[in-house]
């Protein structure tokens, strides 16, 4: 909760930092003057509550619709020799790390992959493929637990949700501050919003997404490299490095839902801008990384 409220505050600055700077550029008084009557300081706030609004609502439901996405099977009463193993494999992994025990849970996938999320360090879940369960070595899937396991440790689903709040707000903030200037200054609208305002929004809402989705996806590759980092501290270097390997040999594409695809451990293939829009490094990336560190 910590974390939470510090990120939060520091994300109130922001927009309180933006507010001040637009006010001292003389943005206001522009659009005053051009008849546009747009007031930045509700606009703000509407922003802020609607794009933190469905960013945190995702975060706090998180578990919940991993669940039901991936039909996850938590663990509660170990059936068989791998569930236990699995058990004490994330509790051990857990206390190294510092966090509280995530749930475990198991689901049936032919995909080789693993998810963690949750709404903070102590309330998490930890939840592997049957695939990959099938296709990886104990000490393999060791490395991968503790991959997820840093995830959880390093705040990356918070740190992620909030990011995501953040460029949703100025997303939000300055496609309708477009909006109303090519409604009211090109369009001389009076009265209301007009048509122009709608479909620009609309257009600007489009491109800064597309823009601000580069900024989410470049902090979600960053954040892998950390985890993969962490995997080889908690389980030791080399089996971080065969793990990565082993799902490089990995034929198949990951099948995770899409708003989950960011949370799995494997990611796609791209090439050029396509690039820009990935949640995860290529592979090859992540084992050179590794194989660099001390």
């Amino acid at each position: 909760m910590k974390r939470i409220a510090l990120f939060l505050i520091t994300n109130l600055a922001i927009i309180f930092v933006l507010n001040i700077t637009l006010r001292l550029l003389g943005v206001d008084r522009i659009l005053d003057a051009q008849g546009a009557g747009l007031n930045l300081n509700a606009l703000l706030v509407f922003a802020a509550v609607f794009g933190f609004g469905g960013s945190l609502i995702s975060l706090m439901i998180s578990k919940w619709s991993a669940k039901r996405m991936t039909g996850a099977q938590v663990i509660t009463q170990p059936s068989g020799a791998m569930e236990q193993w699995l058990i004490t494999t994330v509790k051990r992994q857990a206390e190294q790390a510092g966090i509280g025990m995530p749930e475990v849970a198991v689901f049936d996938s032919p995909d080789v992959n693993a998810f963690a999320t949750g709404a903070s360090r102590n309330n998490a879940l930890v939840a592997v493929s049957t695939g990959l369960l099938n296709s990886m070595t104990q000490s393999e899937a060791e490395a991968v637990l503790g991959h997820e396991i840093s995830h959880v440790a390093n705040g990356d689903m918070i740190t992620l949700a909030l990011i995501q709040g953040v460029v949703n707000t100025f997303v939000i903030f300055f496609s309708r501050v477009i909006g109303h200037l090519v409604d009211r200054v090109v369009f001389k609208n009076e009265r209301g919003h007009g048509p122009a305002f709608w479909v620009t929004t609309i257009v600007a809402e489009l491109v800064l997404g597309i823009l601000a989705s580069m900024i989410v996806m470049w902090f979600s590759r960053q954040r892998e490299f950390r985890a993969d980092a962490g995997g080889a501290s908690l389980a030791g270097k080399q089996k971080m490095i065969a793990a990565l390997q082993r799902l490089q040999q990995s034929v198949q594409q990951p099948h995770l839902p899409d708003q989950m695809a960011a949370f799995g451990i494997s990611g796609g293939i791209g090439q050029g801008m396509k690039r820009l829009f990935m949640s995860h490094p290529p592979l090859q990336e992540r084992i050179e990384a590794l194989q660099r560190s001390a």
